[in-house]
């Protein structure tokens, strides 16, 4: 991983994607426990409404103060209630430093050109990752979840993630 170049001002950026119920947060935090980075997460920006466009821009921002050498504070989306609230969470400030994990769904996507390296977390069982992730979120979630997995399977599609990952674990 070291030997990747940064692509983020002297930071390298890891990006951990991944569908739903895949593994992915928890590959993405030990990964940052066992390297001592800090971690960004894509639900920090999305929303049930909004998996990939309106917040993207809030998360460049963020890594363009990284890139320029500045620490970047920003306020995550809230989901303690059930439903997200963009914005209205805990202050996070992230730090740069020699790498940082990004992790979430379209960490990896193709316009995210400040990657130094993607990690696919998959596990084949669509099934499976709903039900892991209900299990993880609750039942209420359920009907996000089933439409959350259209989107992803549309966007894979389109974006080619998997196929661009630099390394690609498979989850059990």
């Amino acid at each position: 991983m070291t030997q990747a170049p940064p692509r983020l001002g002297n930071t390298r950026l890891v990006a951990v994607d991944g569908p739903s119920g895949a593994g992915k947060s928890t590959f993405a935090q030990n990964l940052a426990q066992e390297l001592h980075v800090q971690l960004i997460s894509t639900d920090h920006f999305a929303t049930w409404d909004d998996p990939t466009t309106k917040w993207w821009h809030q998360l460049a921002e963020v890594l363009d103060e990284l890139a320029a050498g500045n620490e970047a504070t920003y306020r995550k989306t809230d989901w303690s209630q059930g439903f997200p609230r963009p914005g209205q969470g805990e202050r996070t400030t992230i730090r740069p430093q020699g790498t940082i994990i990004l992790e979430g769904f379209s960490s990896a996507r193709k316009a995210n050109t400040r990657t130094s390296l993607n990690i696919f977390v998959d596990h084949g069982d669509e099934n499976l990752r709903l039900e892991r992730a209900v299990k993880r979120d609750g039942e209420h979630q359920r009907e996000h979840f089933i439409r959350w997995q259209q989107y992803e399977r549309g966007w894979f599609a389109v974006d080619e993630t998997r196929a661009r990952a630099d390394y690609v674990v498979t989850s059990s």
